[in-house]
This record gives C-alpha cells, sequence and structure tokens, in this order.
C-alpha cells in the first residue's frame, strides 16, 4: 500500500513539474489573427502585418512562417522576442486572381502554443477590360 501510494505521490510531482515548465514558455498575443483585405484590385500585391506581444516569460522564437501558398510571401522577426515585448509578421498577397480568398499562413515557434494559424481574407475584382482601337 505505502509503495502505491509513493509511486502516485512521484506521478503527480511530475505532472506539477510539467505543468510548471509550460507556464514559463513563450507564449504570443497578436492584435489580431485574422485581417480582411475586403475588396481588392487585381494584379495589385496587398501586405498587412500582424503584430504580436510576448506575454510569457522566456524569450519567444518563431522557427518558421509558412503560407499555404506560393501567392503569399511572408517576412517575419527574426531575433528572440523578449517578455513584454513586440515582434511581427508582414504578409503579402499577390492578387492575381479575380476570385474570393482565404489564406492560412501557419507560425511555428518555441510558445505554449507552437503552431498558431493567421488568416488573411479578401476578394479580388477583376480589371475592367480596355479596348483598344
Amino acid at each position: 500500500m505505502k509503495k502505491i501510494l509513493l509511486v502516485c505521490a512521484v506521478i503527480l510531482g511530475f505532472a506539477f513539474t510539467a505543468s510548471a515548465q509550460d507556464s514559463e514558455k513563450a507564449e504570443f498575443k497578436f492584435n489580431e489573427e485574422k485581417h480582411d483585405f475586403g475588396k481588392i484590385p487585381q494584379g495589385t500585391p496587398v501586405t498587412t502585418v500582424f503584430e504580436f506581444t510576448n506575454i510569457g516569460t522566456e524569450p519567444l522564437i518563431l522557427t518558421d512562417v509558412r503560407p499555404t501558398c506560393g501567392c503569399t510571401i511572408a517576412d517575419f522577426t527574426k531575433t528572440p522576442v523578449k517578455k513584454g515585448d513586440k515582434g511581427s509578421i508582414k504578409i503579402t498577397y499577390n492578387a492575381a486572381v479575380a476570385a474570393p480568398f482565404n489564406k492560412v499562413i501557419v507560425v511555428t515557434s518555441n510558445a505554449k502554443t507552437p503552431q498558431k494559424n493567421l488568416n488573411i481574407v479578401g476578394e479580388v475584382i477583376a480589371k475592367p477590360v480596355t479596348s483598344t482601337k
């Protein structure tokens, strides 16, 4: 009986230690996680910046920011973001095809939530056809 209690106590100790370590990890808080460009003209690239703050205690390191299609380019803060500091992820969408769009950008980091999805949405409006006579 004592052995069972000892084993249970050890397991609970590991569980509390693991949860305490999670609370010390880095974590982001974004100003927005979805950006709506609204209606944009075809052939005109558009850009937005997702800003975030590290609300954890450890430095936040973005290891990858990967758009899910080739029509979107990402540039992001490459240096560690200390507790309370801000970083940014700049997204440029090439509005080549006239159609509504909803694109996902996958952010990978050392945060408590290691993968975060950002979204950009909008509608690309076709350029008016000009006649040449």
